[in-house]
């Protein structure tokens, strides 16, 4: 069995996490990347005046504007890219029963 396989001597940077309240969403789409793959939808997400992309392959999403939701995302030349599969409401544990 082979060993000693590195990534590199290079940190990666960690994952940026943000949270607070939707206050606009905008869809684009559907894209067609390339042939077999499944449309892709693109969501402009405005969060405490901060706008971030969000991309995938839902039409629609589980969030709404007014809602309170935490994610994570990249800084990129293109902007700030939500990861996939990590938007959601925020649970406040005060408010919860």
């Amino acid at each position: 069995m082979a060993g000693g396989f590195q990534r590199g001597r290079r940190q990666r940077a960690p994952k940026l996490e943000a949270r607070g309240v939707l206050q606009s969403l905008e869809r684009e789409g559907p894209f067609k990347e390339w042939l077999g793959m499944p449309d892709l939808y693109r969501f402009h997400l405005r969060v405490d005046d901060i706008s971030y992309s969000y991309q995938t392959e839902e039409g629609e999403l589980a969030v709404a504007v007014g809602d309170r939701v935490v994610f994570r995302y990249k800084e990129t030349k293109a902007g700030k890219w939500v990861d996939r599969n990590s938007l959601a409401k925020a649970i406040d544990p005060s408010e919860y029963r």
